[in-house]
């Protein structure tokens, strides 16, 4: 049933991120932020305080909630998928933060769990959907660098234990730049080139224990249980191909560097970590490039609960489907198994990419 009305919210986990995702799901018109939960209580009812969200407790006490449709799981990524089969269970749909799942066959079962009961498992990164990607997504629907053929995709940094207060589940299942950071880049790629359907790749642990550096807790150490660097090739269904980096190995900063070239020109997107920024066009009348401004919403995180919402009512996909994010997560098991292995992986699953949003889109506008 896709119902009718503002579509009611749940969250479920007020730590840092719940806070940039509160600042905007309280002020989209489509959504009503109906409660917040954690296992710590004290947490939560100060989250639900500063935004005014008419109740906070357990997670027991959110999915009881008869006005909630969508719970925004903000969990650590080991509890994303028991939260979001927990969700289903009560009837909800889900949108939940990235990665998807840590393995194929948990995700999977997810998928085919929500579909069994008619309920939606939507996923971030969202934003894809924000005025910045989606403005270099429509550059290239509409033929500015001709057929897209190949990309080159990096994020290079020391780690973040520098400035995270407690960054241990970064470096351990979950975590490390391919999963924590993958998705931004690789749910990019798929927007341009459609589904993977081989990967080749390499990876390296630079050094088996970090220390915290900033915080409270700055000079304890701990360990890393994970790579702290992938590279990788990428092969398309399509024929296309991109190689991408990420790594908490360099000493030299490079983040949020997306290339894509084609048969005509080459067009280097914006931060795909962030929602606005310009695009630029490189081709043979303006070889030093052509800035192109962002035009849509800027909205941050929460943006894609809002379209799922939207989709909710109006019965059609949301275009952070789950398909999409479970692609991604096959992308990168792939990439993770080919550097264990040595030796390509051919990836498995496949999806339909959404077609880029109308320029006029914008989740603070009423609709419902």
């Amino acid at each position: 049933m896709s119902g009718t009305g503002r579509v009611g919210v749940g969250v479920i986990g007020a730590g840092v991120i719940s806070s940039q995702y509160l600042d905007n799901l309280t002020i989209f018109p489509d959504l009503e932020v109906l409660f917040v939960a954690d296992i710590d209580l004290e947490r939560a009812r100060v989250q639900a305080e500063k935004y005014s969200v008419p109740a906070s407790g357990t997670v027991e006490e959110l999915l009881a909630h008869p006005g909630i449709e969508i719970v925004v799981n903000l969990t650590i990524p080991a509890a994303h998928v028991e939260v979001a089969f927990a969700a289903l269970a009560a009837g909800k749909n889900v949108w939940t933060e990235k990665p998807f799942a840590l393995d194929r066959e948990s995700g999977q079962t997810l998928l085919d769990e929500a579909a069994r009961l008619g309920l939606r498992v939507a996923t971030a990164p969202d934003t894809f959907l924000g005025a910045g990607l989606q403005t270099a997504l429509r550059l290239i629907t509409d033929g500015e660098v001709g057929e897209p053929l190949t990309a080159l995709a990096l994020m290079q940094s020391p780690g973040p234990e520098s400035w995270h207060p407690n960054p241990e589940f970064l470096f351990q299942e979950g975590g490390g730049p391919l999963m924590d950071i993958g998705p931004y880049y690789l749910t990019t790629l798929v927007q341009v080139f459609g589904p993977v359907r081989k990967v080749t790749a390499a990876a390296s642990t630079s050094r088996p224990v970090r220390t915290i550096g900033s915080g409270p807790r700055a000079g304890t150490e701990f360990d890393v249980t994970v790579p702290s660097h992938h590279s990788a090739l990428i092969e398309f269904e399509n024929g296309a191909s991109a190689q991408v980096i990420f790594s908490f190995e360099s000493h030299r900063k490079r983040a949020g560097f997306v290339e894509v070239s084609g048969t005509k020109g080459t067009i280097e997107f914006p931060d795909p970590n962030n929602f606005d920024g310009a695009s630029v066009i490189y081709d043979d009348t303006d070889s030093d490039g052509r800035a192109i401004p962002a035009v849509g919403s800027i909205a941050t995180r929460g943006t894609g609960v809002a379209e799922m919402a939207q989709a909710i009512r109006a019965d059609k996909p949301e275009r952070a489907t789950g398909a999409q994010a479970f692609h991604v997560l096959d992308i990168m098991v792939s990439i993770a198994e080919s550097a264990a292995k040595g030796e390509p992986v051919q990836v498995q699953s496949s999806f339909e990419k959404a077609p880029p949003l109308p320029a006029s889109w914008d989740p603070k506008a009423a609709t419902l």
